[in-house]
């Protein structure tokens, strides 16, 4: 076992992203089930729903489950409160700083890891005391780090940087990319895209299929001025590149971002005025899948592509 099947107790070191609208109980339960680490990602749930959700992924696995809690969350306080109170074990940070929450959460016998974009942060996780690092690279659905720092760079410097467990992300989705970063120094992999496209994803079919019928094109990181996110083109898309082409404001940006959008998208399936928050690694996911069949297909090519290296001869 290496580090991150050891840390979380699971059969392969692969994290489920905890993704807003997408991430419930269902394909939680399911990730924890094939082998991986399912999360639920409470960034888009309220809490008494947040804990509906965690009852039932209690009833659907016996398996080591997590939450992923977006600390900008402005009901974070009532959600740590949940987590206690539920007896959760595993904790994923982001959009904030780890020293926050990281010590009350492993006064209470939590493991916590924490989502960075950069080497900087990486750093700031390990002195708040996280017990992994997930780096992030530029390629990934959702928010996004301003240095658009790909995986393929980020990762060997953060490895480089820190002496805890690291998890890389972004650009992640077969077996071939978890055998590369973690060459390049990963412990494990956090994989979201993929598994947004399967049969247990709470996402909207709309947004599904249109995760399918993506290209190498098809995404383009936006709203820098805010938080910066990877769409699907669609109308709305559209509509923020030619504003931020103009020069509009961070507050036109704002009015026109307006509330609910990401849900209109991906839970509620408006293919044009909708937020689509998807990576780069869309374009080579070409059907929805039951999330079991998604990880046996990441090992088994995880393996052969090992033997397959064993053969190089330079």
């Amino acid at each position: 076992m290496n580090k991150i099947q050891e840390l979380f107790n699971i059969k392969y070191p692969i994290i489920q992203g905890g993704m807003i609208w997408c991430s419930g109980w269902e394909l939680a339960s399911a990730v924890s089930n094939a082998g991986g680490l399912g999360l639920i990602g409470a960034g888009s749930m309220y809490p008494d729903v947040f804990r509906k959700h965690v009852q039932k992924c209690k009833q659907a696995t016996n398996k080591p489950f997590g939450v992923n809690l977006p600390l900008l969350y402005s009901q974070m306080d009532e959600i740590i409160k949940i987590v206690i109170e539920e007896n959760i074990k595993i904790v994923f940070t982001s959009a904030g700083n780890p020293k926050k929450y990281t010590s009350f959460l492993k006064e209470h016998g939590i493991t916590v890891a924490h989502v960075v974009a950069n080497v900087k942060f990486a750093l700031k996780c390990q002195e708040a005391g996280v017990d992994a690092v997930v780096a992030e690279g530029f390629e990934a659905g959702g928010h996004n780090g301003k240095e658009e720092t790909t995986t393929l760079t980020l990762i060997p410097q953060v490895k480089k940087a820190i002496s805890i467990p690291l998890i890389a992300a972004g650009g992640i989705a077969t077996g071939r990319g978890m055998l590369a970063v973690m060459i390049l120094g990963a412990d494990g992999v956090q994989i979201g895209s993929r598994f947004v496209a399967t049969e247990e994803s709470s996402a909207h079919i709309n947004f599904k299929n249109k995760i399918v019928e993506c290209n190498d094109g098809s995404t383009k990181l936006a709203l820098k001025q805010l938080v910066p996110v990877r769409l699907i083109w669609n109308k709305f898309l559209f509509e923020v590149e030619e504003m931020e082409k103009r020069g509009a404001s961070i507050e036109e940006l704002q009015e026109h971002l307006g509330k609910g959008r990401a849900k209109r998208g991906m839970f509620e399936g408006d293919e044009n005025e909708g937020e689509m928050e998807i990576g780069q690694v869309s374009g080579l996911i070409n059907e929805i899948k039951p999330v079991k069949k998604i990880i046996e297909e990441i090992i088994s090519e995880f393996e052969n592509t090992k033997t397959e290296l064993q053969k190089i001869v330079f």
